[in-house]
């Protein structure tokens, strides 16, 4: 397993509501995103990718400097440094997830509660000014 990973994906947010889904080994709900799969590929084109993959989208970046985030995760070789890289997105089309998505909702910015969210949910979205 690599010691770094980095993952890259949209920050989507309309009508005071954020787009978040659940995927992945976690219950928390998180932006749509993952890894950097090849030094070939850049966050942004990773970042549509997988908006495309998980949520059956396509993305317009509204701002090209990206919020960046670092994190730990376990791995059966201990420690990985995690750098999450979050654009703020507009969604063009329906919303149309991936096999891969257990479930996903707008949900209300003030309705998040910190304990069902990913670590980078609330700091992400004080980055961008959703949140004070």
């Amino acid at each position: 397993m690599p010691k770094i990973i980095i993952a890259s994906g949209p920050v989507i947010v309309e009508n005071g509501k954020v787009l978040l889904d659940q995927h992945g080994d976690t219950p928390f709900w998180k932006f749509c995103g993952g890894r950097v799969e090849n030094k070939e590929t850049t966050l942004v084109e990773t970042a549509k990718r997988k908006a495309k993959e998980e949520m059956g989208i396509e993305i317009e970046i509204l701002n090209s400097t990206p919020f960046l985030m670092h994190t730990f995760k376990q791995n059966e070789d201990g420690d990985c440094d995690v750098i999450l890289v979050h654009y703020l997105a507009k969604r063009i089309g329906e919303v149309s997830p991936g096999a891969e998505i257990k479930q996903w909702k707008w949900i209300p910015i003030e309705e998040l509660s910190s304990e069902d969210l990913a670590p980078n949910i609330l700091p992400t979205l004080k980055h961008f000014r959703f949140l004070k």
